[in-house]
């Protein structure tokens, strides 16, 4: 059974930073993507992160410049640094992954950025 399990949510002040992980378990098989959603409270899941099928980072407009995606394949762990984080970044952020047409989601951590 396939299971990510994330962890490095917590609360910062505005301009801090915090550095999220997701790592993988129950499989050997090397997940095609791997990306970071986030909700906000009362709004959808959107995605914050990810690289496309041919490697390359994407980020939403929203976290250009301050967000940094990056991810071991080996290990199928995905992480990401976020940097001048702003009261607008809270939300739940949940790791991704599509492994072999399987899509599968962590249980989400908390992130709460206070002004």
């Amino acid at each position: 059974q396939v299971q990510l399990v994330e962890a490095g949510g917590g609360s910062a002040q505005a301009g801090g930073s915090l550095r999220l992980s997701c790592a993988t378990s129950g499989t050997i098989l090397r997940a095609e993507t791997m990306a970071w959603y986030r909700q906000a409270p009362g709004k959808q899941r959107d995605l914050v992160a990810g690289f496309s099928n041919r490697g390359s980072p994407v980020y939403a407009d929203s976290v250009k410049g301050r967000f940094t995606i990056s991810r071991h394949q080996a290990k199928n762990e995905v992480y990401l640094q976020m940097e001048t984080l702003k009261p607008e970044d809270t939300g739940v952020y949940y790791c991704n992954a599509q492994i072999w047409g399987g899509d599968y989601w962590g249980q989400g951590t908390q992130v709460t950025v206070s002004s």
